[in-house]
C-alpha cells in the first residue's frame, strides 16, 4: 500500500468511529427560529431558569477540534447549547473559523491564517486538543451559519475582521439568530443600524461598563453579558443589576475551572457557578458541564 492510501483509509476508520460513537443519540437542538424568539430565550424572567451553554471556540473533546462544525454536531448529540466561535480573513478575503492568526496550533500547517487564500487552507486538517489530526477542514462562517439554522446559535468574537463583511455574511447566510460578542456601545451601535433585532454578547466587568450601555441607550433586550471567569463582590453586584434589566450573566470557565485536573472537581465548580447565580456558564469542554449539570 501506497502512503496516500494509508493515510486516507486512517482517515475513513475515524470518521467511521466518530459515527458510531454517536449513533442512535437524540439530538438537542435550540431551534429559535427568529430575532424575537432569541431575545425571548434569553431573558431574565425575575428567577434562575435551566442553566444554558456555550461551547467556547464551539467546545473541544477528543477527536473533535475547535470551530468545527463536527464538533458542533457531536456536542449537540449530548447536550443542548449555542457556541462562540472565531471569524478571521483569509487572504482573498474569506472569512474562516480559527482563533488564533496562526493555523500552527490547531491544523497541520503552519503560518498566518492572512497568507493564504481559502482553497489552500483546505489542503491542512484540523487537530484536536490533544494535537491529534482529524479527518475535519477549517469551515468557513458562511457554512458555519448556515449549517447552525434551526439548531443552535453561533456567538461570533471579534477577531478584526470589519463589522461590515461581518454583517453582510448574516445577510447572506439567511440566518436571523445570530449573536455577536462586542466590546463597546459603538460596536452595539453599529449593528443596531443595520438591525434594530441585532444580538450581542457585551463584555460588562463593571459598573463603568453598565453605565456605559445605560447612557448609550442600548436596548438591554438585545443582550446577554459576560462578567468575568469566576464571581467576585463586585460582579455579584453586576449581576443584581443586570437581572433587574433582565439581562441574563455568563460566566467563562475556559480560563479558569476548566483547567482544574480533576473531572469531578469541574463538575462540582460548574454546578456551584450555577448555584451562585450564573445563567450561562461559557466552556470549552460543553459537554461535561452538561453532564455535571443534569441534577439541575
Amino acid at each position: 500500500m501506497n502512503n496516500c492510501f494509508i493515510k486516507t483509509l486512517s482517515l475513513f476508520g475515524i470518521c467511521l468511529v466518530i459515527t458510531l460513537s454517536v449513533l442512535g443519540q437524540p439530538v438537542k437542538y435550540m431551534k429559535i427560529k427568529s430575532s424575537k424568539e432569541l431575545q425571548t430565550f434569553f431573558r431574565h424572567s425575575g428567577k434562575q431558569g435551566k442553566p444554558i451553554i456555550s461551547g467556547h471556540r464551539g467546545g473541544m473533546a477528543s477527536g473533535f477540534p475547535e470551530n468545527s462544525l463536527a464538533t458542533f454536531s457531536n456536542t449537540l448529540k449530548y447536550t443542548e447549547a449555542f457556541f462562540e466561535v472565531d471569524p478571521r480573513l483569509t487572504k482573498d478575503s474569506v472569512v474562516v473559523l480559527m482563533h488564533d492568526a496562526t493555523i500552527d496550533r490547531t491544523t497541520t500547517g503552519k503560518g498566518k491564517v492572512s497568507d493564504y487564500t481559502y482553497q489552500q487552507l483546505q489542503q491542512f486538517f484540523l487537530k484536536d486538543k490533544e494535537g491529534t489530526i482529524t479527518p475535519f477542514k477549517i469551515p468557513t462562517l458562511l457554512d458555519a451559519l448556515k449549517w447552525s439554522r434551526n439548531k443552535t446559535i453561533l456567538n461570533l468574537d471579534h477577531k478584526g475582521v470589519p463589522f461590515e463583511i461581518i454583517s453582510n455574511i448574516i445577510r447572506k447566510s439567511k440566518n436571523k439568530v445570530v449573536m455577536m460578542t462586542i466590546h463597546s456601545p459603538e460596536q452595539a451601535q453599529f449593528y443596531l443600524n443595520k438591525n434594530p433585532n441585532s444580538f450581542f454578547s457585551v463584555h460588562i466587568r463593571s459598573k463603568k461598563d453598565f453605565t456605559k450601555y445605560e447612557t448609550a441607550k442600548i436596548p438591554w433586550k438585545n443582550m446577554i453579558a459576560y462578567i468575568g471567569p469566576d464571581f467576585n463582590s463586585e460582579n455579584r453586584e453586576l449581576l443584581k443589576m443586570l437581572h433587574d434589566k433582565g439581562v441574563l450573566c455568563m460566566i467563562s470557565a475556559a480560563s479558569s475551572f476548566d483547567k482544574l485536573e480533576n473531572q469531578a472537581e469541574r463538575a462540582n465548580a460548574y454546578n456551584k457557578l450555577y448555584a451562585e447565580g450564573a445563567d450561562i456558564l461559557e466552556s470549552d469542554l460543553p459537554i461535561e458541564v452538561g453532564k455535571a449539570i443534569q441534577q439541575l
